[in-house]
């Protein structure tokens, strides 16, 4: 015991790595009784069958002063706008978007719980800036107040107006517009490349079949629409070189993906992002 209080002396006042402590000389002095209560024989001695000491490994320990553990926690909260605040206005070449509502059932109707809903990437326009100048030239935003869009995953600033959330975002970061619930009807926008993805390899060369968990994700698909191009110095447009119908191969960690409503996959990505035309 004079061993015990100095080695918890020492610890100080961390009460984690006393607890451990603890625990490891109760299993010892467990393990002891054990040990004697089988060399006298004794019946009088409780008996510890089974009891396995408490391993603990301390080389991958870090302790805090809080030991709860938080990792891999992401939490990106919405900015809430007070209620005396009646309108937004965006300036410049943002759009303020209203984010459409997850999907609480899967298409056969069973209700998905919070954490299986897949964040939304869609919304309508609700209010635009005024546009910005390219060059010596004022260029205007292309999607008007009421329009249906489609905007990149992580874009934007989330608010909280008016009892529903909302996105503030750049024009560029809007993919297309939808006006049907199928990707496949997208409408991009700017330099922006609608592409349906061809299905992935069932066979290996040697005729092995493929499970699901080992199919190589393609990077090939067949161009569906085509955006009506970037803007160059003087605020024109310039035509893209891949147009509709094109096979192509394109960056493979490129772009937003989507399941069309047939089950087939779809990837918006930039026209820079495509590497190749094939034929």
């Amino acid at each position: 015991m004079v061993l015990y209080d100095s080695v918890v002396a020492g610890l100080g006042k961390d009460n984690f790595l006393r607890s451990i402590l603890a625990s490891l000389f109760t299993t010892l002095i467990m393990a002891a009784l054990q040990f004697s209560a089988s060399s006298f024989g004794t019946r009088s001695l409780p008996s510890f069958e089974g009891l396995r000491p408490l391993t603990v490994r301390l080389s991958s320990f870090q302790p805090s002063r809080d030991q709860r553990s938080f990792r891999g926690l992401l939490v990106k909260a919405a900015t809430t706008v007070a209620p005396k605040y009646t309108s937004i206005k965006p300036l410049g070449d943002r759009v303020l978007v209203k984010i459409k509502s997850a999907e609480e059932k899967t298409v056969g109707g069973i209700l998905l719980p919070t954490s299986a809903q897949s964040k939304p990437q869609g919304g309508e326009v609700v209010a635009v800036g005024e546009g910005r100048t390219v060059g010596n030239n004022k260029v205007d935003i292309s999607v008007q107040t009421g329009t249906q869009v489609v905007y990149s995953k992580y874009a934007g600033t989330e608010l909280e107006h008016d009892g529903a959330k909302h996105l503030l975002l750049k024009e560029d970061d809007i993919v297309g517009i939808l006006s049907t619930e199928d990707i496949k009807d997208l409408k991009p926008l700017n330099d922006r490349v609608l592409i349906k993805v061809a299905e992935a390899e069932e066979k290996t060369a040697g005729g092995l079949l493929l499970t699901e968990a080992t199919k190589e994700k393609p990077s090939i698909g067949t161009v569906i629409a085509v955006g009506p191009g970037p803007l160059d110095e003087q605020g024109g447009r310039k035509p893209l070189s891949v147009s509709a119908g094109s096979t192509v191969l394109y960056s493979k960690y490129a772009g937003n993906e989507f399941k069309g409503a047939d089950g087939s996959d779809y990837i918006v990505l930039r026209a820079s992002d495509v590497m190749a035309v094939l034929s």
